[in-house]
């Protein structure tokens, strides 16, 4: 009975050591996954605090170019408008509404964070599914706006560039461009020649060019103020991230 009561009482310390021990392994994995999910969150919020700075220019860089391009649907249904039959009081202010036109200019928006996220593999690291989910949904529109510019350089390059080129000279026009843009600071204010103006409106291929300007810009347009919207969007959710 001694022996028995003996080897009852290492039975009894030797499962309190084992349970100690499983204990100790549950704590140490606990602190560990606590640690490690710490760590996961502050990255995480250290791309979220980027990804904000890179919303709040490509914000600044939205707006630059819907006003650019509003502007240039202006300066197209100026230029139709003289196809339809509106005299022209002044070419050179006719002929800067054209190279509004030519001298249109590809978007690229701002997503550094985004794109490092994406090639790392680390886009797992963004928690809050409306964010991943709105950055995601961005870059598809961003990729359709890809899409719509193709389109656009391809009109422009056989409806508007081919034909003008053949037919005009070009470099009295860019001058006065360049001296109207710069304010006198560059080009030369040269005269322009009525004949190259009326030959261009008798061309009905630069004139749909024309009209494929105003039509495709305003698509462009609307993808823009989409995207806009998004980054505003997202500002606010991240911001409630922070919080």
């Amino acid at each position: 009975m001694i022996n028995e009561n003996k080897a009852s009482k290492y039975l009894l310390y030797a499962i309190g050591e084992i349970v100690l021990v499983v204990i100790g392994i549950l704590i140490a994995l606990n602190i560990n996954n606590y640690n490690t999910s710490n760590q996961q969150r502050k990255k995480e919020l250290h791309y979220l605090k980027n990804i904000k700075t890179d919303l709040k220019l490509n914000i600044a860089h939205l707006d630059t170019y819907i006003a650019t391009r509003t502007t240039a649907i202006n300066s197209a249904n100026t230029v139709i408008n003289h196809y339809e039959g509106e005299p022209i009081t002044d070419l050179k202010v006719f002929s800067i509404h054209t190279v509004n036109i030519y001298t249109w200019q590809k978007f690229s928006q701002i997503n550094n964070t985004f794109q490092e996220l994406l090639n790392s593999g680390n886009l797992a690291l963004i928690s809050n599914d409306s964010i991943k989910n709105t950055l995601l949904n961005m870059e598809s529109l961003y990729k359709s706006l890809k899409d719509e510019e193709a389109h656009f350089r391809y009109d422009a390059e056989v409806m508007l560039y081919e034909p003008s080129f053949d037919m005009m000279d070009m470099n009295p026009i860019v001058q006065n461009y360049m001296y109207y843009m710069s304010k006198g600071a560059a080009g030369e204010n040269r005269d322009l020649s009525v004949d190259q103006f009326d030959a261009m409106l008798k061309d009905t291929k630069q004139k749909n060019g024309f009209v494929m300007a105003v039509y495709e810009f305003s698509v462009m347009n609307e993808q823009l103020k989409q995207m806009k919207t998004m980054c505003e969007q997202l500002i606010v959710l991240i911001d409630n991230e922070h919080k």
